[in-house]
């Protein structure tokens, strides 16, 4: 078994790259829509701001959730702990503490990672911000490909896949949820040019548009939450990133598949469980938000059952303990203990 701080750090400096991207995933959308479409659709940024589920800090600091404020808070606020400054930064931290058991290749990526973002202009046009986060997009995914070619696949390996896929199901639930539910077109415009538009910048989003026609052919809302909730193939799909993610955990543990040895095993075992056995009916009968909320508390539940299990000391789950009684701890993205 590797030293415990090394798995935390390749554990969170995975979630921390995984995470940046995400959140340019999420600008991204608006700042393609604003290009496509221009004057003939009002920007929506609230939608941004509730994605991350820290509504009240941007509040608190920023006011009126507009194109430069949103844009500020999610790319280089380096007091939000979530923004993509502080990712790359949280990123970086973690790979400097291990560089002798990372390869040499990982520290330039991430640190040419961390460099160009420090050195973006904070003021940027809609055509900018969409340049700027495709190259956060393409670093994230670079640094993906260079630790999967140049570093051993053993625990190391394993505990940052791990971390990498836990983080993406998050977020790929979250951005339908707000889709669902903050940016649903009115009645009349359903299966308009603007609601095929706004559904396909989604998809854009999980880099998900082609395998998507390629599989289901035309946009379908119900059909979209499928495929990025429930398909077993597509590589950003929720259960996919949890299929994925157990068979990791149980190559660290040792443990087989089919039973269970710890919380973390028995959580991700039941939600694999879970994922495997609904359809997209049963969700939306239930109804897609209280699905999706629940569903992101169980992928805190696991993330948190990991770090007690694998990863930290006690003094680090009594931190952890404090402040989820402090807030909405399900509905805010997992934050490395200090």
């Amino acid at each position: 078994m590797m030293l415990s701080r090394v798995a935390d750090s390749m554990f969170w400096m995975s979630r921390y790259i995984e995470r940046a991207e995400n959140i340019a995933r999420f600008l991204d959308v608006n700042a393609f829509l604003h290009l496509d479409l221009g004057d003939t659709v009002e920007e929506q940024w609230d939608p941004l701001i509730a994605v991350t589920g820290d509504e009240d800090m941007f509040r608190e600091r920023y006011g009126k959730a507009t194109r430069d404020s949103v844009s500020k808070f999610l790319m280089f606020d380096d007091e939000y702990p979530n923004s993509i400054m502080s990712c790359l930064a949280g990123a970086r931290e973690n790979a400097r503490i291990i560089r002798e058991y990372i390869s040499t290749a990982m520290w330039n990526e991430i640190n040419k990672f961390y460099l160009m973002v420090q050195d973006a202009p904070r003021e940027m046009s809609s055509e900018a911000t969409s340049q700027f986060c495709e190259e956060v997009r393409l670093g994230a995914q670079l640094f993906v490909g260079v630790t999967d070619g140049t570093f051993s696949h053993g625990e190391g390996w394993h505990f940052a896949r791990m971390g990498r896929l836990l983080e993406r199901a998050d977020k790929t639930s979250r951005i339908l949820d707000v889709r669902y539910y903050l940016l649903l077109p009115t009645v009349s415009d359903v299966g308009t040019p603007l609601d095929i538009v706004q559904w396909s910048a989604l998809l854009r989003c999980a880099s998900a548009l082609n395998m998507y026609r390629a599989q289901h052919g035309r946009i379908s809302p119900s059909r979209i939450a499928e495929f990025l909730l429930l398909d077993a193939d597509f590589p950003r799909a929720v259960r996919h990133c949890c299929d994925v993610a157990d068979r990791s955990l149980r190559f660290i543990t040792g443990t087989p598949a089919g039973t269970f040895r710890n919380n973390a095993e028995k959580r991700l075992g039941r939600l694999r469980a879970e994922l495997d056995y609904t359809a997209i009916d049963d969700v939306f009968n239930e109804g897609f938000h209280a699905v999706i909320d629940r569903l992101q508390l169980r992928l805190n539940e696991v993330g948190e059952a990991i770090v007690e299990n694998l990863l930290a000391p006690q003094k680090i789950l009594q931190s952890q303990s404090q402040s989820q009684s402090q807030g909405s701890w399900h509905r805010r993205p997992m934050e490395q203990p200090e």
